[in-house]
């Protein structure tokens, strides 16, 4: 199955100013997580923050914060247990007026957006935050995608054991570039021309 943007969302996980200089390959990682909010912004695919105990670990980088529609602020490892499901998908509006007010053939169907069950999430500390949100999304049945050279941890070890678990509980593991050519689909899409840009 290939990532729909239309279907997706971003999630960027714990991006935060004192912990990044401590994560293994730590420039890149951020340096895709940017490239991913470009992209989602570029191809109007909702991006979301969180970050771990901000007040110890700083804020996320300026750049990525930059990104994202909302930053959730959190002390749970998971993102999830701190709401950030409601925010991939809140809950659907009842119907306005009275029900009673039509027969059910002349009603209009409540206006909730489409659903963008596709998850493509990237972040740090991939073998705790990262880890932990991801597992929790994919109980709550979303499809998610682990951006892998988006995501670091502070030793390759504890970041690869992370893809390794992810992997094995049903995660997709993909690229940046993988993300940004399957989200455009094809060289004649509009905004193929800036995808290309961002990635190169």
């Amino acid at each position: 199955m290939l990532l729909d943007a239309a279907e997706s969302q971003l999630v960027l996980v714990d991006y935060q100013t004192r912990l990044m200089p401590a994560i293994y390959d730590g420039a890149l990682v951020g340096a895709n997580a940017v490239r991913l909010g470009q992209l989602a912004r570029l191809l109007a695919v909702p991006a979301w923050g969180t970050e771990q105990n901000p007040s110890k670990l700083g804020e996320n980088l300026g750049d990525i914060k930059a990104l994202c529609a909302q930053t959730l602020s959190k002390m749970h490892f998971s993102g999830v247990e701190e709401g950030l499901g409601e925010w991939l998908r809140p809950p659907a509006k009842p119907p306005a007026g009275n029900a009673r007010s039509l027969p059910k053939h002349l009603q209009k169907p409540a206006n909730n957006p489409a659903e963008r069950n596709m998850i493509v999430i990237a972040g740090c500390e991939a073998h705790i935050c990262l880890l932990q949100t991801a597992l929790d999304l994919l109980e709550d049945e979303f499809d998610v995608w682990v951006v892998t050279d988006a995501c670091g941890s502070r030793t390759e070890r504890n970041r690869d054991a992370a893809f390794d678990r992810l992997a094995g509980a049903g995660a997709e593991l993909v690229t940046t570039e993988m993300v940004a050519f399957e989200w455009v689909r094809t060289a004649e899409h509009p905004s193929f021309k800036a995808m290309q840009a961002l990635i190169k």
